[in-house]
């Protein structure tokens, strides 16, 4: 089991940065991949970006060259660095957490809202 806290969301003009940070209850350097999903208004929930136990990194196209994906195994810590924000990044982010173990588990954080104004 892990909890998963987001923080960092917020109202941002178009063209502007915002860095979300998702805080585990526990050592992160088991698990086996940490990603930030979005869930816009009306839409299904999408991959933004993960990241592998390994640093092994992977982004939606629709995010490549403007969003930056770390880890951080000593603060059990993954962060989102969003720049050039556009009004379509607008959206609910959730941090998740998967491990595979016998079957593959999925941990979510309750969300944090972002808001990018044209």
């Amino acid at each position: 089991q892990v909890q998963l806290v987001e923080s960092g969301g917020g109202l941002v003009q178009g063209g502007g940065s915002l860095r979300l940070s998702c805080a585990a209850s526990r050592s992160i350097f088991s698990i086996d991949a940490m990603g930030w999903y979005r869930q816009a208004p009306g839409k299904q929930r999408e991959l933004v970006a993960a990241i592998t136990r390994g640093g092994s990194t992977n982004y939606a196209d629709s995010v490549k060259g403007r969003f930056t994906i770390s880890r951080d195994n000593a603060k059990n810590t993954v962060d989102l660095q969003m720049n050039s924000l556009k009004p379509e990044d607008t959206a609910v982010y959730y941090c998740n957490a998967r491990v595979v173990s016998f079957g593959s588990y999925d941990y979510w954080g309750q969300g944090t809202q972002v808001t990018v104004s044209s």
